[in-house]
């Protein structure tokens, strides 16, 4: 009886400062040499970003349901962009109705990954909810009440309190997600081994991977001003971006020899 086969190994990459604005080059070769492709799925960041905006502005009480419906849907967008960016890649030509379709055969390791980020995402509107309960008395306030209360400057305790909470959520979802997305993608692997590989990319590399976070967070700030037009670029930008960052931190050790650098 043969000896059942190794599984291949994998190393995580020490990486240099320059690293995310490498990422980001790469991203924005694939985005130019695949506009069409790329323009469909800003189109659909974008209505993403709209519905999310609206229902903040008239019924903020459906804003964490309309934030875990975009988290569900957010993933399987991302896939997409990164089965452009990996065919590139390889030397094949891109076609947008198999990036559409390429999660098919992953679901059961996207599903349980997108359980975990809701999980997350559920618990930091709890804990939203319990910092307004205990800064304000009156209840839920309204998105204008929130606003006052940010630029308020007699509550600066409380918008100190509010962004330590939302940072250590995003943070959590940053990590997790960051690279085991693409690494399904590329390896077919589990969820939980992709979450834990993302971990380990984080901690072994903590201030570049914050200084890659911090230029996401600038992007997308930015592509929201004015009404999220921003994210018909931005939006694609960034998900080519995030493949090649799984690629330039993750190199795979197999039969095949270590994995290609983009």
């Amino acid at each position: 009886m043969p000896p059942p086969a190794e599984a291949p190994t994998k190393e995580i990459v020490s990486l240099s400062w320059s690293e995310p604005f490498r990422w980001l080059a790469l991203g924005w070769r694939d985005l130019m040499a695949e506009k069409g492709i790329g323009l469909f799925y800003g189109v659909c960041f974008f209505l993403m970003a709209l519905v999310l905006g609206a229902v903040l502005r008239g019924k903020p009480e459906y804003a964490i349901s309309i934030a875990s419906g975009c988290l569900l849907v957010g993933p399987f967008l991302a896939m997409g962009l990164y089965e452009v960016s990996r065919r590139r890649e390889l030397g094949m030509a891109p076609e947008l109705g198999l990036s559409l379709t390429c999660w098919d055969s992953h679901l059961p390791s996207m599903s349980m990954l997108v359980l975990v980020l809701m999980v997350l995402e559920l618990l930091w509107g709890r804990a939203s909810l319990v910092v307004f309960a205990v800064f304000f008395n009156t209840g839920m306030p309204s998105t204008t009440g929130v606003i006052e209360a940010i630029f308020n400057p007699q509550n600066w305790e409380f918008l100190v309190v509010y962004l330590l909470v939302g940072g250590v959520f995003a943070g959590l979802v940053y990590a997790t997600s960051v690279v085991s997305i693409p690494m399904i993608l590329d390896r077919d692997t589990d969820a939980i081994s992709a979450a834990i590989t993302s971990l380990q990319v984080v901690i072994e590399n903590t201030f570049v991977m914050l200084l890659g976070g911090a230029l996401l967070t600038a992007l997308v700030a930015v592509a929201l001003i004015p009404y999220g037009i921003g994210l018909l670029v931005v939006g694609p930008w960034l998900g080519h971006a995030s493949w090649h960052a799984y690629r330039g931190c993750v190199r795979w050790l197999d039969h095949k020899g270590p994995s290609v650098a983009c």
